[in-house]
């Protein structure tokens, strides 16, 4: 399971297949939008995309065309649609730019054996996660 700390590079990670949509636990993001809002879309692909943004993400890529912006567009809104698009800015929380934008949330086994407090939150984890229609690794150990 992968927690993501940045829009734009997680993202395009999903877009380009480096990340399955499945391993995505949640996104945690700077962003304050709503995908399905044609205007507040248009300001995050022509920010990103277009080379608007100070950032510009993803004008390194040779994205431009309305096939590339429904591939973005989609994966915004089925992330925000599984309840997997966290941004704190709606709830006036402004949080820092992180070098990192992928997290693993995995435990390894020997931790699991060590902590039975850490085991029980990890099961339950993954109880959760199977109600979430989350995939998970049933072969990890």
């Amino acid at each position: 399971m992968k927690i993501g700390l940045s829009y734009s590079r997680c993202v395009l990670d999903i877009v380009e297949g480096r990340v399955a949509m499945e391993d995505v636990l949640v996104l945690i993001t700077r962003t304050d939008f709503d995908p399905r809002d044609d205007e507040q879309w248009s300001g995050i692909w022509s920010g990103y995309c277009l080379g608007g943004a100070s950032n510009a993400e993803w004008s390194h890529y040779d994205y431009n065309s309305k096939d590339d912006e429904d591939k973005f567009r989609s994966v915004s809104i089925m992330l925000w649609e599984d309840g997997k698009l966290h941004q704190p800015r709606k709830f006036g929380s402004h949080p820092a730019r992180r070098p990192e934008f992928w997290l693993e949330a995995v435990l390894p086994n020997n931790e699991l054996d060590r902590n039975p407090a850490a085991k029980k939150a990890w099961d339950n984890f993954q109880m959760i996660a199977g109600l979430t229609n989350v995939n998970l690794d049933k072969n990890y150990r």
